[in-house]
């Protein structure tokens, strides 16, 4: 049995379980059995979940589980997976997964492979692919061992509602106390998609030459729907937040489009964007290494083209 880990949200699934979900589906027919999925703490709709692929969805409840600490979440999980007979295990490539990843395998003496993109495969062994050398190969791995953990890529699987609301059940599992004492929670609001999960981003670098002129890339993605982000630089100069910082010591992305305006394109700044499907370069800088990288180079002042392209698409889709 396939066993997916659906995070909830303040009681609703964000679209990175909806596709750990559907991942779930599509490995447990591959491998000819079923998928499951369980919630930790009362979620809304979470019969749902069904329409994704999960035959039956278990819920987990205790004090003991009111604020997120890894170490209390990774023995819940791992109490559900063996009580279950899970035989793979899959979560989001979030921080939340990617917490949990190790320390599940760790306690289901499992093989782990994070940041999987594609369905694996089982003609004889059980493979799984995953982008290697900062998006440059891709690598298959190969699990052994008797039950598997995955963290799934965000973008890499589209959710689509394929059947029916799924059975509710309650999951008795033992869950020790927090060592953690959680003092207060500040989380960030918004009602855009957060970077792990945006399909449109527009971003900026050192081009920009202050924070005063973001409002022109704010439009632009206001425009066509997307989360905005920044290199490196302008998160350390405090132009811009840190948690908008994609590249390697950033957040990795992989959205159908990313768009960047007055980014050189570093390595260490493409190792966290070149998953992307499609990019778009805006450079005054002829060689500017991000152009060698683009499927659309535009070599211009992006304080020009930044606003007129925002213009052409209020137009057109006006």
């Amino acid at each position: 049995m396939v066993l997916v880990y659906a995070e909830a949200h303040e009681g609703h699934f964000k679209k990175a379980t909806l596709e750990a979900v559907a991942y779930g589906a599509k490995t447990a027919e591959v491998l000819g059995t079923s998928c499951e999925a369980v919630t930790i703490g009362n979620t809304d709709g979470a019969a749902a979940l069904g329409q994704y692929g999960a035959k039956t969805v278990h819920q987990i409840s205790s004090d003991n589980l009111n604020h997120f600490d890894s170490q209390t979440y990774a023995k819940a999980l791992s109490g559900a997976a063996k009580s279950l007979g899970a035989k793979v295990v899959i979560l989001a490539h979030n921080s939340t997964g990617k917490s949990l990843a190790g320390r599940l395998a760790v306690s289901l003496n499992a093989g782990c492979v994070t940041a999987a993109n594609a369905v694996p495969t089982n003609d004889g062994s059980f493979k799984v692919k995953k982008n290697v050398f900062a998006g440059k190969a891709i690598a298959d791995y190969e699990i052994n061992s008797d039950i598997k953990v995955l963290t799934l890529s965000g973008n890499s699987i589209k959710p689509e509602v394929t059947g029916t609301d799924a059975p509710v059940n309650e999951l008795a599992v033992d869950v020790p106390a927090s060592r953690v004492k959680v003092v207060s929670v500040n989380k960030q609001s918004g009602d855009l998609a957060p970077l792990p999960e945006a399909e449109l981003v527009v971003s900026a670098g050192r081009g920009m030459k202050g924070p005063e002129n973001w409002g022109i890339i704010e439009e632009l993605a206001a425009a066509i729907g997307a989360t905005t982000a920044c290199s490196r630089p302008v998160a350390d100069i405090g132009w811009r937040p840190h948690h908008e910082h994609v590249g390697q010591t950033g957040v990795a992305i992989k959205p159908n489009l990313y768009i960047a305006a007055g980014i050189s394109g570093a390595i260490q700044h493409l190792a966290g964007v070149n998953s992307s499907k499609c990019i778009v370069v805006i450079n005054k800088d002829p060689e500017a290494p991000f152009f060698k990288a683009a499927d659309y180079g535009v070599c211009a002042d992006l304080f020009e083209v930044v606003p007129r392209l925002t213009e052409a698409i209020k137009k057109a889709k006006a």
